[in-house]
């Protein structure tokens, strides 16, 4: 496993962090998921990436319970706030920054978190007060660092321009060979100003392993044949086009002597403004096996090439 500096954090971070969207307090087997974590941890990832609403906190719970006896400043714990946690419970309010922030340290079981990050902007709540929230909750101690999730350029501006509040760290975009947008306007901005990306979503959940094949049923062990987690793979991510176009992919990827996802994971991870790239999964050997992207050496032609074979249908779902 290879290591990245987090922005102007300082902090270490493996190049491929353990996410819990659908999967760990959901979706996953208990003894599934702590195999997972385990396998995680054994292989040299200390980033671990949840959020308040993932399965409305059980995620949190979940990860509080499975890093019992691991020792806190081994790892790397981020989550996130934004999403709906009740009727009243939404946004990045100073009040909700305080009371979700309190709930996730609970459920979580520990004092504080490495990074705190804004899930959405909220345009409901000025944006001065959310960062003089998130500045409170650092000097409390209660996250060491701040960081957002697919905010406009125009807002990560607005924020980098305030004085007198804690500077945001990290982004987490939605990134992958089917999803490369925020190359344009994201990357570059954060980049100036000392902020990784921690991106989500590059397998295209789970699209670009190649494990679903064109014109056949989703295998059954799957995300997409999954009664709960399959949800947000409809036929917009699953049609023809792409299918057909990632199974082109699979000769390049044995030309670099990797499996398609390590393939697609090192494409991500060729870009230096990229901290880390979030996995999820349900059983340890595809954590294993996405290790291996780590540190992989590729060819730029290939990638290249893969480029242009998915050019005409990236961007599509």
């Amino acid at each position: 496993m290879q290591y990245r500096t987090l922005g102007s954090s300082g902090l270490k971070v493996s190049e491929l962090a353990l996410g819990s969207w659908l999967t760990y307090g959901a979706g996953v087997a208990k003894d599934q998921a702590l195999a997972c974590v385990r396998a995680a941890l054994a292989g040299g990832i200390n980033f671990i990436d949840t959020a308040n609403v993932y399965g409305r906190g059980a995620a949190e719970e979940f990860l509080g319970e499975a890093l019992v006896g691991v020792k806190r400043d081994s790892y790397v714990l981020a989550t996130k706030l934004f999403f709906p946690m009740s009727a009243t419970d939404r946004g990045l309010s100073r009040g909700q920054v305080k009371k979700q922030l309190d709930d996730s340290l609970k459920r979580l079981g520990t004092d504080h978190v490495d990074l705190y990050q804004c899930h959405r902007y909220d345009p409901e709540t000025p944006l001065e007060e959310t960062m003089e929230a998130l500045t409170q909750a650092v000097t409390q101690g209660k996250t060491r660092f701040i960081g957002f999730s697919e905010w406009p350029a125009g807002k990560i501006q607005a924020a980098l321009a305030m004085t007198g509040v804690a500077k945001f760290v990290s982004s987490q975009p939605r990134y992958s060979l089917l999803w490369p947008k925020p190359e344009a306007d994201i990357f570059p901005l954060c980049h100036r100003n000392g902020i990784s990306q921690i991106v989500f979503s590059p397998l295209a959940q789970g699209v670009l392993t190649g494990k679903y094949k064109p014109g056949a049923p989703p295998p059954a062990d799957s995300r997409a044949a999954h009664p709960s987690m399959g949800g947000f793979l409809g036929p917009d991510r699953l049609n023809r086009a792409i299918l057909d176009a990632v199974e082109r992919l699979k000769p390049l990827a044995a030309q670099a002597k990797l499996s398609l996802s390590q393939f697609a994971l090192a494409w991500v991870l060729r870009r230096p403004e990229v901290a880390a790239a979030i996995i999820g999964a349900s059983r340890p050997a595809q954590i294993e096996e996405n290790i291996k992207a780590s540190g992989a050496v590729v060819d730029p032609a290939l990638f290249a090439e893969a480029g242009k074979i998915l050019a005409p249908v990236q961007g599509k779902s």
